[in-house]
Formats: structure tokens, C-alpha cells, sequence
């Protein structure tokens, strides 16, 4: 069965031949996308936040599977990247966008809590995680990509990967998943306060 998506957004060849432009070669994998644009579908009116836009093809995905009522805050540090994003989406009424360091804009954050939280950058899954979990709500779902081993790795980034993920399953207010497919992900809802009052996994 081929596990590639049958749609993909129509604004993925600009954002490519931009991403390329700028050198930028850590855009979301298409299956990521996939599943990104199917979570966003499932909470109508929903509020989404994406950790690290890097050239907006993440953005993008869940944009197409957002509906009028949603929004998205999507946060990126470097600037000059994320305007390629801005450029495809920034008439879009349903995303923010932000230039800024994402543990910065996590530990400054106050407002409401989220129903998807991509974490596809460091802040929010490598450092700043109770922050990122902190924020979905409840049934809300956490998604982080990249854990399968990627060129480029540095020494010992495999065992900080086990590490997170260890931390991740141990927390008795998540329900996980890891998914040995596309990047590798692990997806985790939060369950505390959701007919489940004893926070079993």
C-alpha cells in the first residue's frame, strides 16, 4: 500500500524552490505533512502552534487541513527563512507569525493552551519540554519528528533521542505513540481530566 498522500498543498513547489534558494534543507518530510494535515482536520476551530516553520512547508500542511475558525501560531528564530513562509501565507488570516527564539517565546507565552502542538525544532522537544506539554490541552495532541537517525547527527544525539522519549512515556498525563514511519514521530495526547481519572497509559 503506498503511504504517500494523494493531496499535497498547492503552495509546496514555491515553498521548495524557495527553501532551496536560502539553503535550507530541514523542511518537513511529505508523511509528516500528511498526518499534520489530518490532525489539524480533527479539531475544527481548533488552535494549533508549530515550533520551528523553517521554510513554511509544516505551514503549510497544516493549513490545508485547518478549517476557516482555526488558527495557527507558528514560531521561528531565523527570520530570513521564514519569510519564505510569510510570502505564501502571510494574507492568510488564520496564522501568526513569529520571528523569535522558541524557548524564549515558550517561557514568555500566557495565553491559551493548544490543541495540536508540533514541536519540529529544539525548543519545545530537546529543551523547554514540560513548557511544550504544558500548553496542549486537554485531548490535545503533542507531535515531534525526526527521531529516527538522521546524516548529520552529532555524537551521542541518539541516546539524548531515548532520553526524550523516555520522559515523554513515563508522564502518566499523555497517552503516546511512536511511529517507526516517515522522520519517525511519536504522538502524545493528553488524557488527564479526560475520562481518565486515574491517568493510566
Amino acid at each position: 500500500m503506498d503511504d504517500m498522500p494523494s493531496r499535497t498543498p498547492d503552495s509546496l513547489p514555491a515553498l521548495r524552490a524557495g527553501a532551496r534558494r536560502a539553503g535550507f534543507t530541514l523542511s518537513c518530510e511529505e508523511r509528516t505533512g500528511n498526518l499534520l494535515a489530518l490532525l489539524a482536520a480533527t479539531r475544527p476551530g481548533g488552535r494549533v502552534l508549530e515550533l520551528g516553520t523553517g521554510a513554511g512547508e509544516g505551514t503549510a500542511w497544516l493549513l490545508s487541513g485547518m478549517d476557516s475558525a482555526s488558527r495557527l501560531v507558528t514560531v521561528e528564530l531565523d527570520e530570513a527563512v521564514q519569510s519564505i513562509a510569510r510570502e505564501q501565507f502571510g494574507s492568510d488570516p488564520r496564522v501568526t507569525f513569529v520571528a523569535a527564539d522558541g524557548g524564549a517565546w515558550l517561557e514568555e507565552y500566557r495565553g491559551d493552551p493548544f490543541d495540536l502542538v508540533f514541536a519540529d525544532t529544539w525548543p519545545g522537544k530537546f529543551t523547554h519540554l514540560e513548557r511544550a506539554l504544558a500548553l496542549v490541552a486537554p485531548g490535545g495532541t503533542y507531535l515531534i519528528d525526526d527521531l529516527l537517525p538522521q546524516p548529520g547527527w552529532p555524537q551521542g544525539h541518539g541516546a539524548a533521542v531515548e532520553r526524550l522519549l523516555a520522559e515523554i512515556e513515563d508522564r502518566e498525563d499523555f497517552r503516546t505513540l511512536r511511529m517507526d514511519w516517515s522522520s519517525g514521530l511519536l504522538a502524545a495526547v493528553r488524557t488527564a481530566g479526560v475520562g481518565d481519572p486515574a491517568g493510566s497509559r
